[in-house]
């Protein structure tokens, strides 16, 4: 183990969306940010790719348009039940598409260009003494730091390291994602349930179709693999079969990801920041996760740039107003989307609710607007 550490004044565990926002912001404001990601950009990952146009303005702030890269607006929205019974609306803020691919890999370039130390590694342990952070890495590496942010996201041994709440917990849950060539409406995200789960399909850049669909890993464990549930459980919506059925992959096999946990998370622990999955999940149906990572970063990186300069603020204020403003954005937004999941969840509620919805559109962008945020200010 080295014996010298090296400082930063922030450093950043985790490297996606909220991650690299953080980074971003903070070097933006001459802060010397070291960003440990155990992966290399670009990457795919398990995600909607759907994100709401509330972050535009602060992705902007950051030196960053989506649609310089290929995103594709999104002004539509589609749901079907497990019986494809189907109901549309126009989405009240809209949104747009682009992969996890593409975006991470502009905003850790971005990250780079501002002067972010960015290091492929993982980190094994982070321990909090005398009012500094001490992070080591698989490779060996010790680190210092006045400020420690999480957004290392769904689940990850800092987790169990930290002994949180939620890792104790079951996560009954398996994400898949395929993206496909084929015939789709460009402006329109659909969401279109099947029994035990739900699948959500958008465009993203270069004419891609994202389809991304999680169900409950008791049902899909029934199944010989993945093309056998799809063929006996997902294709019992016909929306989806004719998707699947009629489009191409482009990648020899889907991704998968197992224990995603839609637990109630801490946005602090162990005087760490948490940011993006790593202090909350929304439910997919609900389709704003990364919305809500991009903004929690942030929430994060204006709270501690004054932190930084204001020597009267304590620590303790920081993470009661970091606890505090994320509660305000995201609370609400983290009931109604698991409430709403709940709701869909059972065939007869759902069937019902759709009911109700097609004799009453009007009440659908309401229902929207309870998973969705207004456009940040900056």
């Amino acid at each position: 183990m080295k014996e010298n550490s090296t400082y930063f004044d922030v450093i950043v565990i985790g490297g996606g969306l909220a991650g690299l926002c953080n980074a971003i912001h903070l070097s933006k404001f001459g802060k010397n940010v070291l960003l440990i990601e155990k992966n290399s950009y670009p990457k795919h990952k398990v995600c909607g790719e759907y994100i709401s146009n509330e972050v535009l303005l602060y992705l902007s702030f950051l030196g960053i348009n989506p649609f310089d890269f290929g995103a594709v607006k999104i002004d539509n929205f589609q749901l079907s039940t497990t019986n494809s019974k189907l109901i549309s609306a126009k989405l009240p803020l809209g949104g747009f598409g682009i992969s996890r691919y593409q975006l991470d890999f502009i905003l850790s370039e971005k990250a780079k260009e501002n002067g972010v130390t960015v290091l492929k590694d993982s980190v094994l342990d982070v321990n909090f003494t005398n009012d500094i952070f001490k992070v080591e890495t698989k490779e060996n590496n010790i680190f210092t730091s006045k400020i420690a942010i999480g957004a290392f996201g769904k689940r990850s041994l800092l987790d169990v390291k930290l002994e949180r709440d939620f890792i104790q917990k079951k996560s009954p849950y398996l994400g898949v994602k395929i993206h496909v060539k084929g015939k789709f409406q460009e402006d329109l995200v659909a969401l279109h349930n099947f029994k035990g789960g739900y699948c959500g399909v958008s465009k993203v850049e270069n004419d891609v179709i994202n389809l991304c669909y999680i169900t409950n890993f008791s049902a899909f464990k029934k199944h010989k693999n993945i093309d056998d549930f799809q063929q006996n459980v997902v294709f019992k919506n016909t929306f989806l079969k004719e998707i699947f059925q009629n489009s191409t992959p482009i990648w020899e096999q889907p991704l998968s990801i197992s224990q995603i946990s839609f637990k109630t998370k801490k946005p602090v622990e162990n005087h760490i920041l948490m940011c993006g999955d790593a202090a909350g999940m929304i439910h997919p149906l609900c389709g704003n996760g990364m919305s809500m990572a991009i903004q929690s970063a942030q929430i994060a990186s204006k709270l501690i740039l004054n932190y930084l300069v204001d020597e009267t603020l304590t620590r303790k204020a920081l993470e009661n107003n970091y606890i505090s403003q994320w509660n305000t954005q995201f609370s609400w937004r983290l009931k109604s989307g698991h409430f709403i999941a709940k709701l869909f969840r059972n065939d007869k509620i759902a069937n019902v609710l759709l009911h109700v919805l097609r004799r009453i559109p009007f009440l659908i962008p309401i229902i929207i607007k309870q998973t969705h945020g207004k456009p940040i200010k900056i």
